[in-house]
């Protein structure tokens, strides 16, 4: 099978992972990397080439696809100059920090005949495809009502990483946007939301300017709802989604790193990862490092824990198999047109608005805004 060549924008510890898995696998080679700060040390390890622009990566014709993994806030630019020389594109989550955003980056992509794949890693947890997969059989009846929590205690920073500063991550909302995606991949789009909250023990120099409590209320069409927590001012933490039916409930617990199904018949667990190793490997960085695993951030310099590993190298080998040409399963489509990375962004920016003007918003004050455009 011809292979397929990669080229990678952003090589820090999630860009850097990405390109060693993807550049592991049969049929696929990075054979260009752009990072101002982290390139060199990539492209020695992958034996490729340092790109000195995103332009000049971007226009290569040995280029079939581009890993996006650069900051939040910077993802525009590199999937439309991709787009721009036809390159299919991964792009990390969240694809943009706002609506508006999202919306150019898909147009363009679609426009072109091109894949533009979204980084939500989330949906390759064995644990999480195996919650879809009971909903499907209605273990659980009809969905009713959601709540995730994910949040811990950050301790004062040497450095503040950009991912702690809300105008290139998003702060919490968009940067951990897993579960809100989650959470609308089961019950569609969410109609009217509420945050509040604020940034109310981490002040000063050592810590970025997000938000460290966000609360938040979802409603959906047929009077159903979803709740979440986000944020770093929480000495106990948690991090987990359940979901309730009518017939039952289901946990995913990414903390004690479990799911349970529970009906009125009993309780049965499942793994949440691959194997009890990758399960027992997560339990073991939650439960003892100094920074809670909620809010924990890699760095360039470090590897990936197994489990996220493994999810990462799904997560590759599914964008690679899209590229040598495999058939798109239905779930995945809205994956892989940026549509359901835009759908969760619309809602991050509904609740932003909440949480600015102190009110319940409709969704489609967002949404609608392209309408009156056009």
């Amino acid at each position: 099978m011809k292979t397929v060549n990669y080229a990678v924008v952003g090589a820090g510890y999630f860009g850097a992972g990405l390109a060693r898995l993807i550049d592991a696998l049969d049929g696929a080679k990075v054979v260009a990397v752009y990072d101002p700060v982290n390139a060199e040390s990539v492209a020695k390890e992958l034996n490729c080439d340092v790109e000195p622009s995103i332009e000049s990566l971007c226009k290569r014709p040995d280029v079939t696809a581009v890993l996006v993994a650069s900051p939040n806030g910077y993802h525009k630019e590199p999937v439309l100059r991709a787009a721009a020389h036809g390159k299919h594109i991964f792009c990390e989550k969240p694809i943009a920090l706002s609506y508006e955003d999202c919306n150019e980056m898909i147009k363009t992509t679609k426009d072109k005949g091109l894949i533009f794949m979204a980084g939500h890693v989330m949906n390759f947890m064995n644990g999480v495809r195996k919650a879809k997969q009971l909903i499907n059989e209605g273990k659980i009846g009809d969905l009713l009502f959601c709540h995730a929590e994910r949040n811990g205690w950050e301790e004062p920073q040497q450095e503040v990483s950009w991912k702690k500063k809300r105008e290139i991550s998003g702060g919490h909302l968009y940067h951990h946007i897993h579960e809100l995606d989650f959470i609308q991949f089961l019950m569609g789009p969410a109609e009217r939301v509420c945050m509040v909250g604020g940034n109310v023990a981490h002040q000063g120099e050592q810590f970025g300017d997000e938000d460290d409590m966000l609360f938040i209320t979802l409603e959906f069409a047929g009077n159903r709802f979803a709740t979440l927590q986000y944020g770093s001012a929480f000495r106990w933490s948690e991090h987990y989604v359940k979901i309730q039916g009518t017939k039952g409930a289901i946990l995913i617990d990414m903390q004690d790193v479990r799911v349970v199904l529970k009906t009125p018949d009993g309780e049965e667990q499942f793994l949440l990862h691959e194997s009890r190793e990758e399960d027992d490997d997560r339990t073991r960085i939650y439960k003892g490092l100094e920074i809670d695993g909620a809010i924990m951030y890699g760095r360039p310099n470090m590897t990936p824990p197994m489990w996220l590993h493994s999810i990462m190298s799904k997560e590759m080998n599914y964008f690679h198999s899209i590229m040598q040409g495999a058939p798109v399963e239905e779930e995945f489509k809205p994956l892989l047109d940026g549509t359901a990375a835009r759908a969760s962004i619309a809602t991050a920016d509904a609740l932003t608005l909440s949480i600015e003007e102190d009110r319940k918003v409709s969704v489609h004050e967002i949404t609608g805004r392209e309408a009156v455009k056009a």
